[in-house]
Parts: C-alpha cells; structure tokens; sequence
C-alpha cells in the first residue's frame, strides 16, 4: 500500500463531512455550543476541503463516543458474521481450534475506524471487508503463515479504515475486498 506524501493535505470525503455536521448537531442539541457558534462551524463544515480545517471546525467538541467493544469466543467450531450485522467499534474474535469468517461487505459500519483483534490458535480466518475499506494489519502476529491480502489498487476515499490486531497461531488470514 502506498502512503500518501507527508507535504499533500488530505482530502475529506463526504462522508467525514456529514459526520462532522451529525457531531454539531449533537453539540447544539445537548447544549455543548450556542446556535450561533453552530451556524459558523456548519459554514466552516460544509465549505473546508482538507482533514486539517475539518478537525479545527470540530475543536473543543465533547468527545464522540468511541463505541462499544464485542467479544466473539468459542473454543471450537466455526465464528461467522454475515449478512447485515451492526459492526462495533472494536471487535475481539477468540478461537482456539475453529475456522473464523467475517463478512463485513454489508455490515453497518458507523465508525471511520474499526479495530478487529484476533487471539486465534489453529484454524483459518477469512475476513471480507466493504469495497472502499483501507485494511491495516501492521498490529497482527502470524505464528506459521503470512496473512493473505492484496490491497485495491483503485479504491475510492472515505470508506472505513479496518486496523486488525492480534496473534494468529498455525491459521492462515485471508482478507478479500467485497466486488460490490
């Protein structure tokens, strides 16, 4: 995966800009700012083109809710998710013999960030993640293979960033992009 140059700003997609007026929104309403400091920082929301001035328009904001952390175990036996599932902020699967399958292409992802933790001992994990999604799995130890993955080489910006953690034992990790 190649990193952007650290001198280009980053660009914001839609996506960042209709949660930064959903967290304004929220501010006014639980009286964290005034009608008129919602005013100016809508302005500033809707016209900023880069991260950086989108951040600074959501400055001194209570913080958002970071979510709520599942935990998926089972000693054996196969751990599937698919379909149409709410996907937490951070996500802990435990296996210690089973196979592992998460299908998060038509998952409700209301995070930028997903974290999913893996603690699995044998068995294989496959994890199909949305089209646009950017997977990170810098964090996660393989004991005897290497994690399968092949990054999009045209994917379009704002969709979720899924960050994997963890340790694999003997499993393999296959990660795919969902084609839809």
């Amino acid at each position: 995966m190649t990193a952007l140059p650290e001198d280009q700003p980053q660009l914001i997609a839609e996506d960042d800009r209709d949660t930064a007026v959903q967290r304004l929104q929220k501010a006014y309403t639980e009286g964290h700012i005034s009608h008129e400091d919602l005013d100016e920082r809508l302005h500033q929301v809707l016209t900023v083109k880069t991260h950086s001035e989108l951040v600074s328009a959501l400055a001194s904001l209570p913080e958002e809710d970071a979510g709520t952390t599942s935990t998926i175990a089972a000693a054996g036996g196969r751990i599937q998710r698919r379909g149409v599932w709410r996907v937490p902020r951070t996500l802990k699967v435990e296996s210690a013999f089973g196979r592992v399958h998460l299908d998060l292409s038509r998952a409700v992802i209301e995070h930028p960030v997903v974290d999913i933790e893996l603690q699995l001992g044998t068995g294989r994990a496959k994890i199909t993640v949305p089209r646009d999604a950017i997977v990170d799995l810098d964090a996660l130890h393989t004991g005897w293979k290497d994690s399968h993955y092949k990054p999009r080489r045209h994917s379009r910006p704002g969709g979720p960033r899924i960050r994997i953690s963890g340790a694999m034992g003997f499993g393999r990790l296959k990660i795919r992009h969902a084609r839809r």
